[in-house]
């Protein structure tokens, strides 16, 4: 990654165990043809519910040559679920987007063009 990546954390206390949990999210994100140009983590803990506990949100904003790719408003009440939720969201629309780009994407025939002609 050519930037370090940066982890925000918002009505909360910086955690250095969850920053930890979402490094390590993040480097699992790259590999091979997955070069990130930048990550951006921001963690934010919403107001408390009456019946509920704390919800946490998470966003995830990153680029990559040609793209900049979003995950908004991931909640859970447990932040490593929501932190969990999010990536495995950012990781399909990585995956979907790198087969776009190299063509592997189906298309579909219109819709009668299988037919015999008589």
């Amino acid at each position: 990654m050519k930037k370090p990546v940066e982890i925000r954390f918002l009505g909360m206390e910086a955690s250095p165990a969850v920053e930890a949990v979402a490094r390590e999210k993040v480097a699992k994100l790259e590999g091979p043809g997955r070069e990130l140009t930048s990550c951006r983590v921001t963690i934010e803990a919403l107001h408390k519910h009456q019946q509920q506990g704390r919800p946490f949100a998470v966003r995830l904003d990153v680029t990559l040559p040609g793209h900049e790719l979003g995950i908004d408003r991931v909640q859970n009440e447990d932040v490593y679920v929501a932190l969990r939720d999010a990536f495995d969201g950012l990781r399909r629309r990585l995956d979907e987007t790198l087969r776009r780009d190299r063509g592997e994407v189906k298309t579909h025939a219109a819709p009668g063009a299988d037919e015999p002609q008589a």
